[in-house]
């Protein structure tokens, strides 16, 4: 006879609300969780882990006596009026993959020696916008219309990253939840987030958007470090949500890719999205916005092209590494961030085990990397 384990039904489904599954459709597709809350049958060992990976829970959250209270380590701001404020199961668990990372790494940095970033918190929300473009420039080493002297959007996406990651910032550029490619970040949902941290700040950036998107996203994000506020967001429609941090934040990355002077100047000489995108080295869309906030076009003018634009190009597939796995766990993990991890695995400072867990990479895996990325 099969030894059953004695579980709470309000856990059980509490794990399958979380996970975002409505519970008469669950039941359909796995019966014995039915029966486990309806206090009909209990659960086996092996059938309560076989469930415990179909909720994406660890196993012993599962033998609680009662429902634990989560709770995200950053607001989340939604564009939307209205929305339910629930954000799904993979964000949050690359939420806190990442805040895992972070606390790892800050204690390290520190165990090493290493000063913290002064820019981190520099600023507030009541700074003046100039101020925290001029020293996001001058700390990133970019210089005035910098994105026009590359050729695409791509190489100038490159180089603010590279310039971001240079200054010590981590950024991660994933549209699933670690490496695993059947729990997707859906763009509407989550453009990105960023968690600050005077030693450790990490950013993550949804792969799935658009280049020319992500720009803006990583700018955006770059001025809540400055202000030392962590954050995610949809940005929904490119607007951020209706709070002061997201406001003004969404005003620094606008004069910092698309300075007001430098957009009057060019939209005098084209009036045209197409050719001020190419310019700027921005989406089309942000630039519609600019040109809204500024008040050469009107919110229908805006909307209109917003939703025209979306329709066309919204989900169109972009040039990719093609299917190198590694190329693309090259900018999932950070290529820094495996440096570091790599570094205390060879000094004895991290276990193995620890390494694994961090990367989200196993054995031969995590060794591969180690050697395709000659760390």
């Amino acid at each position: 006879m099969k030894t059953t384990l004695q579980v709470n039904n309000a856990v059980i489904s509490w794990a399958i609300s979380r996970a975002g599954f409505e519970p008469n459709d669950f039941f359909i597709e796995y019966p014995k969780a039915r029966d486990w809350v309806e206090d009909i049958k209990e659960p086996t060992l092996p059938q309560l882990r076989d469930f415990a990976r179909k909720v994406h829970l660890p196993f012993g959250y599962l033998l609680l006596e009662e429902p634990p209270a989560e709770k995200l380590p950053i607001p989340f701001f939604r564009t939307l009026p209205g929305d339910s404020g629930q954000i799904s199961l993979n964000i949050r668990d690359t939420i806190f993959a990442f805040q895992k990372r972070q606390d790892w790494l800050r204690d390290y940095l520190k165990d090493q020696g290493y000063d913290p970033l002064l820019f981190v918190g520099k600023f507030s929300v009541h700074s003046p916008i100039k101020d925290i473009t001029t020293d996001i420039k001058d700390t990133l080493g970019l210089p005035d219309r910098w994105a026009a002297r590359f050729p695409n959007w791509q190489k100038a996406l490159d180089y603010l990253g590279e310039k971001a990651e240079e200054a010590g910032i981590f950024i991660s550029f994933n549209s699933v939840v670690g490496n695993n490619t059947h729990r997707p970040i859906e763009v509407e949902e989550c453009r990105g987030f960023v968690l600050t941290d005077e030693y450790a700040p990490f950013m993550f950036i949804n792969a799935a958007d658009s280049k020319s998107a992500q720009m803006f996203t990583i700018v955006h994000e770059l001025a809540h470090i400055w202000i030392g506020e962590s954050a995610g967001f949809d940005f929904r429609h490119l607007h951020p949500a209706e709070n002061d941090v997201e406001t003004f934040c969404d005003r620094v990355a606008a004069e910092l890719l698309v300075p007001k002077k430098s957009f009057y100047e060019e939209w005098a000489k084209y009036q045209n999205f197409d050719s001020l995108a190419k310019v700027f080295k921005v989406s089309q869309i942000v630039i519609a916005r600019r040109a809204l906030d500024l008040g050469t076009i009107s919110r229908t003018d805006f909307f209109d092209f917003y939703h025209a634009h979306v329709q066309r190009h919204y989900q169109q597939k972009e040039s990719t590494d093609g299917g190198n796995f590694f190329a693309t766990l090259r900018k999932r993990l950070n290529l820094r961030f495996m440096t570091i991890v790599n570094r205390a695995v060879r000094e004895n400072q991290l276990l193995y085990r620890d390494a694994y867990d961090l990367t989200g990479l196993r054995g031969t895996t995590y060794e591969k990397a180690i050697n395709e990325f000659q760390l």
